[in-house]
């Protein structure tokens, strides 16, 4: 890189940040037996597919098997493959469902659990529960203000009765379609936009 290039920027290389296909991973918020998550994730992938402006992922935390922050030093393998999952990502959806009135303790400490991987990233929300979950967002929101998450402002909210049948089998309203491709628009725009100051 010159003399200018390493004062101003290399414009290629900015470039190059913006033209690559984006990695947004879409993080299921439960690990408990009977979650619906994993079919809520499945239907915002189904939709993020078919747009095809960035790679869509599904991220199960109940994957990695991470212990309880605190009560580990740290050398479970699945915290690393955590971290390094999180590292390859440019922006992220979080299926979080609501419980007493906040996130899951699983999401919370799988957030926890990281820290630079998630900075200068954004991500979207869409919640589920008596009330959308919309409670559970708004805690969702602060944290990932603390971890230097850009959260966008649309926000896909599911009712447990009207959005699922008794409760287990999601059959999402048709109207839910526009607002999770408006998230969809937002968390793309602003994931492109911050993976240029990385």
């Amino acid at each position: 890189m010159g003399f200018l290039g390493r004062l101003f920027g290399d414009s290629n290389t900015r470039e190059e940040k913006t033209m690559t296909k984006l990695n947004i991973g879409i993080i299921l918020g439960s690990t408990r037996q009977g979650r619906v998550s994993p079919q809520v994730g499945e239907w915002v992938k189904g939709i993020a597919d078919k747009r095809g402006d960035a790679n869509y992922e599904i991220v199960d935390i109940a994957d990695f098997n991470l212990p309880f922050l605190g009560t580990t030093d740290g050398s479970e393998p699945g915290i690393a493959e955590w971290n390094s999952k999180l590292a390859n990502l440019d922006g992220f959806v979080f299926i979080t469902q609501e419980y007493n009135h906040s996130i899951t303790g699983a999401l919370k400490n799988a957030l926890d659990f990281a820290r630079e991987a998630w900075n200068d990233k954004a991500a979207g929300i869409v919640s589920y529960g008596s009330t959308g979950g919309a409670r559970a967002a708004e805690h969702l929101r602060g944290i990932m203000g603390e971890l230097k998450i850009a959260d966008v402002r649309t926000h896909p909210t599911l009712s447990l009765f009207t959005d699922f049948v008794n409760g287990s089998e999601f059959k999402p309203a048709e109207l839910h379609l526009t607002n999770v491709n408006a998230m969809l628009d937002e968390v793309v725009s602003w994931s492109g936009a911050l993976k240029t100051i990385r």
